[in-house]
């Protein structure tokens, strides 16, 4: 059985029995959340090289000794910054479309529509060691290439942006889930900073106004969800 824990933000864990992942470990304060939360990371995922993203991975890579996964250019950026180039997955990163398997675990790296300081910015589709499947978009808008992940990978859980400003709102992030086929979504990305949407309200009710058989699974900070 795998579980997911929102950090608030874009920072999630995926945890199964023997192998632990973080995306985005940035632990904003208004979530209340200490970075020492993440400190049974085996892998860190970073999506793309914007403060609000990055957070604390060079300090968790080095506390804790996880592999990190990011895309060429960026992961480069980050061993400069201090991640040890033994813990870089592959010594450089990856890309696009490629899959790495670290620990028993499957990372898909995908697009996204955004900035990055550095390389370019993605998503990930991960594959637990049981199955389960997890997207990241990552920060972007919709894109009608979703559609084909969801046809690719049998996606349970969807990890949206629904903020709008800088990522998908609440309309294309509903839309969203029908390109994708997901089972389940958890809305991220909102709530942060004043300019950001402050609840998921209006996610919901797009949810509900477009009858997917998507489930929508509200988190707090700090909270874990098990997924059988």
């Amino acid at each position: 059985m795998s579980d997911i824990t929102w950090f608030g933000h874009s920072a999630f864990k995926i945890g199964a029995p023997d192998v632990q992942v973080v995306i985005d470990p940035f632990f904003a304060p208004s979530a209340g959340v200490a970075p020492s939360a993440a400190d049974n990371a085996d892998i860190v995922l970073v999506t793309h090289d914007h403060s609000d993203h990055v957070g604390d991975a060079v300090a968790l890579c080095q506390r804790t000794g996880a592999l990190l996964g990011a895309i060429v250019g960026t992961a480069g950026k980050l061993a400069e910054a201090g991640v040890p180039q033994a813990q870089i997955i592959n010594g450089v990163g990856f890309n696009i479309g490629g899959t790495v398997t670290v620990k028993g675990v499957s990372i898909t790296m995908t697009q996204a529509y955004h900035s990055s300081e550095s390389g370019a910015p993605a998503g990930y589709i991960v594959r637990m060691p049981d199955g389960f499947t997890v997207y990241h978009a990552g920060d972007t808008g919709i894109f009608s290439g979703m559609e084909l992940w969801g046809q690719l990978y049998g996606i349970d859980v969807a990890l949206l942006p629904v903020g709008g400003v800088f990522t998908m709102d609440a309309r294309q992030a509903a839309l969203a889930c029908k390109l994708l086929r997901c089972k389940a979504v958890v809305p991220m990305h909102w709530g942060t900073f004043p300019l950001l949407a402050q609840s998921t309200a209006g996610f919901k009710a797009e949810l509900e106004r477009l009858q997917l058989p998507c489930r929508c699974v509200e988190m707090h900070p700090g909270k874990t969800v098990s997924f059988n």
